[in-house]
């Protein structure tokens, strides 16, 4: 009896723990449930987007954030989360992405009827979320003021018009395409040149005769991971305005196979902008050197940059700055390359050749743009770029980039690992040999700036020195005596040793490993011979609408090149 007393109350003491059990299971349990299964029902959502996007003949991004408020094309109602076209600038809510292909066509790249071809195309009407500060063709008053959707915009001429204003007019009226007319490649003109091609008629000089002169269609080259991937943002704002079989990523489509559109346009008149870095230009300009040798001389483009990399010498050099943020919107940008006028730049071969294994290796060859360096910024390029290899994730801000290479450069003030250069190296300008200074880094220039935007030949003070120049055939050569004397130049406290200026150098490195770059691209060197020599021109595009402060301290500078064309 005692003992059943006993073992009475643990036995009823276990249904309390085993509720606790259960609910310490359920309150653990469901969450899980609940958050694999919104998972699910997530990614089934954007498998069918995706099923969707792939099957449109819309060009879609996703997208829950736009500037402004924005509605439906279909529903008329606000966009919380949905999509919107890059080539006709659509918004569309997510769930009316099934409808909007069946209602609303997207650009035309090339007329679907023949007949149509050789007549100019009517205006192609977008109802709703017309771009702010907009005003209507017929009345002048601002458009898109109103909380709904309303009003409609032109996705080739971009002009706007109130709903009220709209008249039947309007709607069939010709579409002249507007303010960038001379850089579109009208669809009509795709469609005339696919039938001359089926006739096997290859003379379309007399169609391009039709449009004029001034017709300078524009091909947009741009690189989708440069500036911290604004490139792909800037090539969807490019398609509104252009043609977008004018558009190109370098990453999908090589600048070789893109630049093939220039054969089918007139001779000496297109002109290309390169969103990119001075890596991404210097690719484009080795594709046009292809052009030329394949005999497509007369087709032979003029080249604009817009700045998205790092350094941006060569663009800063041009006159288009430093780099591009966003901060002009990008119909600006196409006036600039409008007014822009045609220059020449200097290209250079490098070639490097081993020492020590009897020639029997082929020289590596680069083509060189703006400068070539072996000493302390080299080494700062070639540590950047192993850590950038590593984790490239880490390396897509200008800011953070800069702060690596003052990391780097203060590390090395401390080693110094590129001492006693003069002993190691021989310098020869034009074949005759030069004698050097304890230095620790050696310069060859073509362009004006260096290192972000320092002016490294003229430096400062009252010591005259002819401007340095990138359509002369000479190469500014110029020493440096550490990474601090480097970091003393960048901020105007110093300047480099000027060696001097020739069209030939030849540096022989005598012994021990040593870095050197091309255009920002390190590679660590044994003993060899460098030889630079005049390689050929590639005709770029200057704009002097924007000087900085380096360049308004010597207007002459850009004056001696007006002379010289």
């Amino acid at each position: 009896m005692e003992g059943d007393l006993r073992s009475g109350p643990p036995a009823q003491g276990l249904l309390p723990d085993g509720h606790l059990i259960l609910w310490t299971l359920c309150s653990v349990l469901l969450p899980v449930f609940i958050t694999l299964w919104c998972s699910l029902q997530r990614s089934r959502r954007q498998l069918h987007r995706r099923d969707i996007f792939r099957k449109s003949k819309h060009c879609w991004r996703d997208t829950d954030l736009f500037s402004h408020p924005t509605y439906c094309c279909v529903c008329a109602q606000h966009i919380l989360q949905g999509a919107f076209c890059d080539c006709c600038g659509l918004r569309v809510d997510e769930g009316c992405l099934k409808k909007v292909d069946k209602r609303f066509p997207c650009k035309e790249i090339m007329l679907k009827n023949d007949s149509k071809a050789a007549d100019a195309m009517p205006h192609h009407w977008i109802r709703g979320n017309v771009p702010l500060c907009t005003y209507c063709v017929i009345c002048r008053q601002q458009c898109g003021s109103q909380p709904k959707l309303c009003d409609y915009r032109c996705i080739w001429c971009q002009k706007t018009v109130h709903d009220e204003c709209m008249r039947s007019s309007l709607k069939s009226e010709k579409c002249d395409f507007g303010e960038f007319k001379n850089l579109i490649i009208p669809p009509s003109y795709l469609t005339s040149i696919n039938q001359m091609r089926k006739d096997k008629n290859t003379n379309y000089e007399v169609l391009a005769s039709k449009f004029g002169k001034q017709w300078t269609p524009l091909i947009i080259l741009a690189n989708s991971r440069s500036g911290a991937n604004m490139g792909e943002g800037l090539m969807g704002e490019f398609k509104i305005l252009l043609n977008p079989v004018q558009v190109f990523d370098v990453t999908k489509t090589p600048p070789t196979k893109a630049l093939q559109l220039c054969t089918l346009l007139p001779y000496y008149s297109v002109r290309v902008l390169v969103c990119g870095g001075d890596g991404t230009v210097g690719w484009v300009l080795d594709a046009i050197d292809e052009m030329k040798i394949k005999g497509q001389e007369k087709y032979i483009p003029e080249v604009a940059v817009l700045p998205l990399g790092t350094g941006n010498d060569l663009s800063n050099t041009l006159g288009w700055g430093t780099g591009y943020a966003g901060e002009i919107p990008v119909a600006q940008v196409l006036r600039n390359v409008m007014e822009a006028d045609g220059i020449k730049l200097d290209r250079w071969k490098v070639q490097v050749t081993n020492k020590g294994y009897y020639n029997l290796r082929k020289p590596k060859e680069f083509t060189m743009n703006n400068y070539f360096s072996v000493g302390p910024d080299a080494l700062m390029a070639l540590n950047f770029h192993a850590h950038r290899e590593k984790a490239p994730s880490l390396f897509s801000s200008r800011i953070l980039n800069k702060a690596v290479y003052l990391f780097y450069g203060t590390k090395d003030c401390l080693v110094q690992e590129c001492k006693d250069l003069n002993k190691k190296i021989e310098l020869e300008l034009d074949g005759e040999r030069v004698e050097l200074p304890n230095l620790e880094g050696i310069i060859v220039l073509n362009i004006g700036y260096w290192g972000g935007g320092c002016r490294l030949w003229e430096g400062m003070g009252d010591e005259t020195y002819p401007l340095a120049r990138h359509d002369d055939g000479l190469l500014e050569i110029v020493g440096v005596y550490g990474s601090f004397h480097c970091a003393q130049i960048q901020v105007k406290l110093a300047n480099p040793f000027r060696i001097g200026q020739a069209h030939t150098v030849r540096l022989t490195l005598k012994c021990s490993m040593m870095p050197m770059q091309v255009d920002g691209e390190p590679w660590a060197q044994g003993p060899c011979t460098v030889t630079i020599t005049h390689k050929t021109h590639a005709l770029m595009l200057y704009f002097s609408g924007e000087q900085s402060d380096d360049d308004l301290s010597s207007p002459s500078d850009h004056e001696d090149l007006k002379e010289a064309e």
